[in-house]
Formats: C-alpha cells, sequence, structure tokens
C-alpha cells in the first residue's frame, strides 16, 4: 500500500473556499501510484468525459465541498473498466450499480461505504398495448429487448425472471441488447418485449413523448439492491470512515446536486444508507446462474 501526504496545495485550495470545511485528518488519501493531491471520481456506468461533465459535474462540486479535499473526474471506458482502475489506485471513489459492485468487490475488494435507497427500484417487462402477450410464458419464442449485458435491472434481474417463469434464456427466447432503444424497438414492432427498471420508465416515457397506455406491463420483478458508493481499499481505514460519514452527514445536499441532471431523475425519494454487502448476494447468484461467474 502507498500513501501520500497532504501537500501545501490542498491547504491553498481550502484556504479559497467561502465555506470552510475542514480536511479529511489523515496523513494520506492517495493510493496506488498517484502523486496528484485529489480524490478520483468515477461513475461505472457513465461513459466518458462529456458524459461524466453533463450528468455529475454538480454532485461531483458538492462532494468537494462536503470532503473538502479536490475531486476530480476518472472517465471509464465501459461497465467494466472501473475494475482495474481501482485495483491500480487510478481511482479512489466509484458510484455502482448493483451488478458493477458485486465485480468491484470481488476483483478489486473494493469497500462499500454508502448505499443510495431507490424506493422503486425493480425490473418490469412490457409489450405493445395491442399485444396478444399476457404472461412470461407466452414469450417463449419471442424477441425481448434488454439493455447491457451485466445490467442490473436491464439484464440480470429480468433474465432471473424468465428463468422463474420456466424459461431457458438461452433456447427460449431471443435477447438483444440495445441499449436505451428498447422502447422505440417495442414500438416498432421490432421485438415482442422489453425490460427497463420501473423508476427509469416514467422518465423515459417522458422524454420519448410516450404514454403508459401504449404498453402493457406483463410482469414486475423485486425490489432491488441499492446503488453503491465504493472506495479504493488501498485507501487509509480512517479516510474511508471519514468519508462515509461526511457522505451520510450530507447526505440530503449530495442527493439534491444528483437530481439536478435529468438522467439521475430516478434517484427522487432515494436515500443515502451505509452499505450492506449481503443485499448483493442475490446479483451473486444471478451471474452464477446464467454462466457469468467467470466475472466474479
Amino acid at each position: 500500500m502507498r500513501r501520500r501526504k497532504l501537500v501545501c496545495n490542498l491547504i491553498l485550495f481550502l484556504g479559497g473556499c467561502t465555506a470552510a470545511v475542514s480536511p479529511i485528518e489523515s496523513s494520506s488519501y492517495n493510493s496506488g501510484n498517484s502523486t496528484s493531491n485529489y480524490l478520483k471520481f468515477a461513475v461505472a456506468d457513465a461513459m466518458g468525459l462529456e458524459n461524466l461533465q453533463r450528468d455529475y459535474e454538480a454532485f461531483r462540486s458538492t462532494l468537494e465541498q462536503v470532503l473538502g479535499i479536490p475531486v476530480r473526474f476518472f472517465p471509464v471506458e465501459n461497465r467494466t473498466a472501473a475494475t482495474p482502475a481501482l485495483q491500480s489506485g487510478q481511482i479512489d471513489i466509484v458510484l455502482a450499480g448493483p451488478s458493477e459492485y458485486v465485480v468491484l468487490k470481488s476483483r478489486a475488494k473494493a469497500v462499500p461505504i454508502v448505499a443510495i435507497q431507490r424506493l422503486n427500484y425493480y425490473p418490469i417487462i412490457l409489450v405493445r398495448a395491442d399485444s396478444k402477450i399476457k404472461s412470461l410464458v407466452e414469450l417463449k419464442g419471442k424477441t425481448i429487448a434488454m439493455r447491457k449485458v451485466g445490467s442490473t435491472s436491464g439484464h440480470l434481474a429480468p433474465t432471473k425472471m424468465l428463468m422463474d417463469a420456466g424459461l431457458d434464456p438461452i433456447t427460449d427466447v431471443k435477447i438483444l441488447m440495445l441499449g436505451n432503444q428498447g422502447m422505440q424497438a417495442l414500438k416498432k414492432g421490432d421485438v415482442d418485449a422489453w425490460t427497463i427498471a420501473s423508476d427509469r420508465y416514467k422518465v423515459l416515457l417522458e422524454s420519448e413523448g410516450l404514454s403508459e397506455k401504449d404498453f402493457s406491463v406483463i410482469a414486475k420483478g423485486k425490489l432491488l439492491p441499492s446503488d453503491v458508493f465504493v472506495m479504493n481499499s488501498q485507501l487509509e481505514f480512517s479516510v474511508i470512515e471519514d468519508v462515509r460519514s461526511r457522505m451520510l452527514q450530507n447526505h440530503e445536499k449530495l442527493l439534491n446536486s444528483l437530481l439536478m441532471t435529468t438522467v439521475n431523475q430516478p434517484y427522487q425519494g432515494s436515500k443515502f444508507m451505509p452499505a450492506n454487502d449481503a443485499e448483493y448476494n442475490i446479483i451473486r447468484e444471478v451471474y452464477q446462474k446464467i454462466g457469468l461467474g467467470y466475472f466474479l
């Protein structure tokens, strides 16, 4: 484990703040080979710097104020890129969905610190309003639009729903990973069904100018685990605990900053709470059952 001391530029940064916040009290907060004096923040499913700046700049700025330490973005190229970056000390803190978290925990020994509990976070499977399909069993031989491989609500959880209904997700249905185009594909009739997180469904309907009357929900899944902030295990324990404490104490301010962008509207009504690793065992189970255990 490599540790770096806070240096003068951090003090200068704090001195320039209009509302002084005492810095994290530790001899170190950097890990790996970093020689800079700031925390590096990534979002596991936000690809590229442009998306990070657009969707998380308000949160980054607020987190910087709360922690009293400069926070800079670390863009990732895909959903799995945060894992090696965390292992090598290139990232200090990551916001991850449940599926990304179990991989980060297994491969990079990420430390869960704060969970964002979403009130209405469960998968739904829909068909067109005029479809004759009324149940999951009737999807046998049909085509289903899902989001991305490894997505909690857009792949793993709905796949588990199909399996619980007695369908083999490999031989009984055809699955297309269409990202954010699943709704339009269903509307056009290119697919027979589509799955999405319940809280994101209404946001997407509004953005696409569509109505719930255009679709029919044939199945609802169970409430899914929370999104979670994790930290690099190479950091000192006191630093990790301090960050956890500050984020929980300032949960309303941090949540409000997340809600300033459209993409984060599913966090409406959410709350920050201590993360509980056991909550994610259901995700680990699904990874194993669908033959993706090697991710863990």
